[in-house]
């Protein structure tokens, strides 16, 4: 006498138990790659590229283009962490497959973006600094790839592989319409020196009228 086989594939209460199962993993597994090293980071998203060299990591690495796809710009974001003792320059940050160029700007004035000892900076989003690449055209679609490479004063070229978005939902702070312009800083910058210019004139005229008026004084007291 043969016992009753189950059906192929297991019976439905092991199969709904093996589901379940893979859920709270999947789940488990997300929010364990969502976190990071900050409260910016301690939030669900996606699983984006990563990397360490030498005393560099650099974490969430992607390409944002403008929320209705590949045209206009795209920005760079990601944020990279220095683990030595001595202050790094990011000197570039390229998207080779695009052929256009990326404008690297700090989060203040201008000058270099530097990647303090023992501290980060983080690339996209308001009052950060930015990598803007001018034209987006030639990115792909969202959800493609491109190759993206971060070139450190000490560290050399480091090349990533990252994904390409649009400014939506969590991405939408860290798009390209989010970071300032290049020219509207320089253009702060030459009000400012115009200002301080104006200021000196101003300032040396005040002097050569007491001056000429003390001489005029002295005159009238000698006659």
């Amino acid at each position: 006498m043969s016992l009753p086989q189950p059906p192929a594939g297991g019976t439905p209460s092991l199969r709904r138990g093996a589901l379940v199962a893979a859920a709270a993993l999947s789940l488990v597994a997300l929010t364990g790659c969502a976190a990071g090293f900050d409260a910016e980071t301690l939030q669900v998203k996606p699983d984006n590229a990563a990397t360490t060299i030498d005393d560099i990591q650099i974490h969430n690495a992607v390409l944002i283009t403008e929320a209705d796809g590949p045209g206009g710009p795209a920005s760079v974001s990601a944020r990279i962490f220095n683990q030595s003792r001595k202050d790094q320059t990011l000197e570039s940050v390229s998207v080779p497959g695009t052929g256009s160029s990326v404008v690297l700007s700090p989060a203040k004035g201008s000058g270099p973006v530097t990647v303090p000892a023992g501290g980060s900076v983080l690339l996209g989003g308001e009052g950060n600094a930015s990598a803007i690449l001018e034209d987006s055209g030639k990115v792909g679609e969202d959800g493609d790839t491109q190759q993206v490479v971060f070139r450190l004063s000490r560290t050399g070229a480091i090349k990533m592989t990252v994904f390409v978005v649009p400014a939506t939902h969590y991405y939408e702070k860290f798009g390209p319409s989010s970071a300032p312009s290049p020219s509207s800083s320089a253009s702060a910058g030459s009000e400012k020196s115009g200002s301080d210019k104006a200021g000196s004139d101003k300032a040396d005229a005040e002097k050569s009228d007491e001056e000429k008026a003390g001489s005029d004084s002295g005159d009238a007291a000698d006659e």
